[in-house]
């Protein structure tokens, strides 16, 4: 059992993140002061016969590469639909030529992983003890938990504060992290891959796919990792939106993927494909529009 004053201390720290987070975008929206402005108000009260000389324009900041996503709740579901379309269309993209380069990288990297990695991490951690306390932490429902107290957390600070581009960056996260799972459960009831925890001692880790046996849509199976997926979906808006805080952010959806194989929920492969993909979704569907 963890003790109520971790369970506070946890709390507390979402509600620091998610403040500390939102608060550099506010001094951001607020309008900068012209520095030449005061000393030249000054000098023209000392000599008013003096002419003052226009200052020279100071060089403006380039443009945005893609302007703030439209988003709203009302304008959710249409999102969700274009984002879906894309999603689903992409294979007869790459088909054509388009983005095979990265469909590569994820091929050759979870292949080699399934054949390199499943097999020895398994057998690791289903005989290991080390990480038991780790895992009573880290389970399951905590991580779960903590994924979706972190932005609804951050999505009412942002209310309280009025602030339109942190309760934005909740809407993009929640959409992302939508996209995600519509995608894992398809791919979780095709692939049908065993989970770690149900390979039987001395079986193998990297050969049981389509042997999962569950209701369609349910997303039975392991690959990818569903976890793995929502919180690397969520972890890049708030990369994106938040760049100085982009390590924190990679930082806990990796620790997620981590718990996902010491629990024994998913092998390297499902976590890696769940972090490639949500990654993808969320840069490069949800946010480049």
């Amino acid at each position: 059992m963890i003790p109520k004053s971790a369970k506070l201390i946890a709390a507390l720290g979402i509600l620091w993140l998610s403040f500390t987070i939102s608060l550099p975008l506010r001094a951001q929206d607020a309008p900068a002061l012209d520095s030449a402005s005061a000393p030249a108000n000054g000098a023209a009260a000392a000599q008013p016969a003096q002419t003052l000389q226009p200052a020279p324009a100071a060089p403006q900041s380039p443009a945005p590469a893609s302007p703030d996503r439209p988003v709203s709740w009302v304008g959710l579901v249409p999102n969700l639909l274009h984002d879906q379309k894309d999603i689903w269309l992409f294979p007869f993209s790459v088909a054509r030529g388009h983005h095979w380069k990265p469909v590569l990288v994820f091929t050759l990297v979870t292949a080699t992983l399934v054949a390199t990695t499943d097999n020895p991490s398994g057998r690791y951690f289903q005989r290991t003890q080390s990480f038991n306390e780790f895992n009573s932490i880290f389970r399951d429902s905590h991580t779960a938990s903590a994924m979706f107290a972190f932005p609804v957390a951050f999505y009412g600070i942002g209310l309280i504060r009025r602030d339109s581009y942190a309760q934005h960056t909740f809407l993009l996260a929640g959409e992302a992290a939508l996209d995600s799972t519509i995608l894992t459960t398809v791919m979780k009831d095709i692939s049908r891959r065993v989970q770690p925890d149900n390979v039987p001692v001395g079986g193998s880790f990297a050969d049981p796919w389509f042997q999962e046996h569950g209701s369609v849509l349910g997303g039975i199976g392991s690959f990818p990792c569903g976890h793995c997926i929502d919180a690397f979906s969520v972890a890049t808006v708030f990369a994106d939106r938040y760049p100085k805080y982009k390590w924190v952010a990679f930082g806990l959806a990796g620790l997620v993927s981590f718990t996902r194989i010491t629990l024994q929920a998913h092998n390297p492969s499902d976590a890696f494909a769940g972090a490639f993909l949500g990654f993808t979704i969320s840069h490069y569907t949800v946010q480049q529009f």
